[in-house]
């Protein structure tokens, strides 16, 4: 579902259901502008636009990405509009939201652009 694109699968294997709705909202993740229904998730609209990875883990530095989809596991950690470790699964989409990936442990002390540099 990047930038006014179709709201069904695009080779994701994730489909909107039901009617298209007419209203959109725009997100952006990582500076790229993408559309999203309201009463979305912010993990279900990046899974349909094909973005599987959310973050990083914090020791090993693998890639993780939203897992259970209910907030149970925190793989789908996010900063969103500077806020950081919001979970992806349950934080619904907002119009101008700004989201971005979380690398690493984040130390509650420093800003949502100190972190992204912190990678053990």
């Amino acid at each position: 579902m990047a930038d006014g694109g179709p709201s069904a699968d695009e080779g994701t294997g994730f489909t909107l259901l039901g009617e298209s709705p007419v209203a959109r909202i725009r997100i952006i993740f990582e500076g790229r502008n993408m559309t999203a229904v309201p009463g979305q998730s912010v993990a279900a609209v990046l899974l349909a636009a094909g973005i599987f990875r959310l973050r990083s883990a914090s020791v090993s530095a693998a890639p993780c990405g939203a897992y259970c989809m209910m907030g149970v596991c925190f793989d789908c950690l996010l900063v969103v509009d500077g806020a950081l470790t919001p979970q992806a699964c349950m934080t619904l989409v907002r119009d101008g939201m700004r989201v971005e990936t979380q690398d690493g442990s984040p130390d509650p002390t420093e800003s949502a652009d100190q972190s992204k540099a912190v990678t053990t």
